[in-house]
């Protein structure tokens, strides 16, 4: 087995684990999995460490000039900080499908932009988009069936994303390339 585990430092340590937190409640919210526990129930989870952790990460990215992850930990942080004070706010169905939507368009550009950064980062992101997406045309349609999707799409992406936090702090394998499956064939 390959022992190769990514590095992380210690901003893109923090920012993941923070993505993962918030992405899981927010998912199992929306899952609706869990008997009198929605979506916007995972608030306050959101504004202060989706939202507020998130974005302070990013700018701690950026001063040490790491622009990608810098952008998409402070973009991230805008859109939960947002979502979080505005859950339960009575915007109307439409509201909330465009604005999911469009924060769709920035998870889409993160996936572009981390290419070649491999499952926990890509990935992540991708999910990301995937729920965003299901969830702002759930919205949109009054489709309750894409919204539930859309939650176990973004329970997922948290799921993935702490884990590969995790595996940083923890020093788990985190290669899932050739190398490994060439070396399981081999045993």
């Amino acid at each position: 087995m390959n022992n190769e585990v990514a590095a992380g430092n210690t901003t893109s340590t923090l920012g993941h684990l923070a993505l993962g937190l918030t992405l899981l409640a927010f998912g199992l919210g929306g899952t609706g999995v869990i008997d009198n526990v929605a979506a916007a129930d995972a608030a306050g989870l959101a504004t202060w460490v989706g939202g507020v952790t998130l974005f302070l990460v990013g700018l701690l990215a950026l001063r040490a000039g790491d622009k990608g992850e810098g952008t998409a930990f402070a973009a991230l942080g805008a859109f939960w900080f947002t979502w979080g004070t505005a859950a339960g706010g009575g915007a109307s169905a439409d509201a909330v499908g465009v604005f999911l939507l469009l924060w769709a368009l920035l998870a889409l550009t993160l996936t572009l932009a981390a290419s070649g950064s491999g499952l926990f980062g890509q990935g992540v992101y991708g999910l990301l988009f995937v729920a965003l997406l299901l969830l702002g045309i759930g919205a949109l349609a009054d489709n309750g069936g894409l919204a539930k999707a859309g939650g176990w799409v973004a329970a997922v992406a948290g799921l993935v994303a702490w884990y590969g936090a995790t595996a940083a702090v923890a020093g788990w394998p985190t290669a899932l390339g050739r190398a490994n499956r060439s070396a399981a064939a081999a045993s």
